[in-house]
């Protein structure tokens, strides 16, 4: 179905991985300042009708399929409770989700690094290796990164700034606590491309506001046939394209049967759009904090989607199924807190049990969990 929303935008991921192809096109170059103050206002309208209907939080199991969010999507404010138990839940220490079994370079001795030469001779080839960043590293580009490698970054400020890191063809690679900043185009913050077994967890990716769309690539793109991938207590802020999962829609071939990813935990701070973008692939969203996005989950190209426990705020569309291509994707959405954004679900998913076990905590307490753990630093 070929959606009357479709902003005609063209990207340019091709240039970094030799593809000519149109991008997803859903992101506007509009002015800010009225459509987020009416979003404001229409999701305090909206939390104060049904907090005096409902009159308190609602929570839901990890499991418990409820496809009516709407009913209970304005039911928790901005500042969420605890869990129930008046703890949070803690940081795994190893994947959760279609990433799990990575283990990156294991017990291998690690190299700390500061500077771009080292990093980039320590990164390099198959064998298992553990790798510290020290210190922010400029970069142009991106840096290919080699299978059984694990890149952490010491402290809360360490990482890279103007470009980023690219996995092509790799397998078993985990990417911890590092500062992504500023990726400049064609280079995104991480790419994964015809990759497997990768966990990305504990990393804050950030740009600005400041310049047009394209000035800056994607924080975090996940593209030819890559597979089982979990992204986990990460920060994305201050930014336009968040997450693109399949770059383009002539792309089935490679893709269909593969881009499993599962987002949990991550919080999404004033990132317009992709939030993800998934195209053909299987995508699990859960437990995550999305705040001033246009769009969040786009589910396309018949890919399936289990949304699930995520809290939204100042956000005009949670989810949806129907822009932007010509094929709608599926989605099942349960136990979310839309704060007053709307859905747009043309084709319900069959995605509804992961192959894994999880535990998702319920969305009033979200926020808490997740602005407390969630980026640098936090490991």
């Amino acid at each position: 179905m070929r959606s009357t929303h479709d902003h005609g935008t063209t990207d340019d991921h091709g240039t970094t991985d030799d593809d000519d192809v149109t991008d997803d096109g859903d992101v506007m170059d509009v002015p800010r300042v009225t459509a987020r103050d009416r979003r404001r206002l229409t999701a305090v309208a909206a939390g104060v009708t049904a907090a005096l209907a409902l009159g308190g939080l609602s929570t839901v199991s990890a499991h418990g399929a409820d496809s009516a969010d709407s009913a209970r999507s304005d039911t928790a404010h901005a500042t969420a409770a605890p869990s129930a138990t008046g703890t949070r839940p803690a940081a795994e220490t190893t994947p959760v989700g279609f990433g799990a079994g990575t283990t990156g370079g294991g017990n291998a001795t690690a190299t700390t690094v500061t500077s771009l030469d080292a990093f980039k001779a320590a990164v390099t080839g198959d064998k298992a290796k553990v790798v510290k960043v020290s210190g922010l590293i400029s970069l142009t580009g991106q840096v290919d990164i080699g299978s059984n490698t694990t890149v952490l970054g010491v402290g809360s400020g360490s990482g890279f700034t103007g470009g980023g890191l690219r996995l092509k063809e790799s397998t078993n690679v985990i990417v911890r606590n590092l500062d992504i900043s500023k990726p400049r185009k064609p280079s995104d913050g991480i790419t994964v491309q015809k990759s497997t077994k990768v966990w990305i967890d504990h990393n804050t990716f950030s740009a600005d506001r400041d310049h047009d769309k394209d000035y800056y690539d994607g924080l975090l793109d996940i593209n030819h046939g890559s597979d089982n991938i979990t992204v986990s207590w990460n920060k994305f802020a201050d930014h336009f394209k968040g997450s693109l999962v399949g770059h383009s829609d002539n792309n089935a071939s490679e893709d269909t049967g593969h881009l499993k990813v599962t987002y949990h935990h991550n919080w999404f701070s004033d990132v317009y759009s992709r939030i993800p973008s998934l195209r053909f692939g299987t995508g699990h969203f859960y437990d995550n904090y999305v705040q001033g996005a246009e769009t969040g989950v786009h589910s396309r190209m018949g890919a399936q989607t289990l949304v699930e426990n995520n809290v939204f705020r100042d956000t005009e569309v949670a989810v949806t199924t129907s822009r932007d291509s010509d094929v709608d994707g599926y989605a099942v959405l349960r136990g979310n807190d839309l704060g007053g954004a709307a859905t747009e679900i043309s084709r319900t998913g069959s995605f509804t049990t992961p192959p894994y076990a999880y535990t998702a905590e319920p969305a009033s307490s979200v926020v808490a969990t997740v602005t407390a753990q969630a980026g640098t630093g936090k490991l």
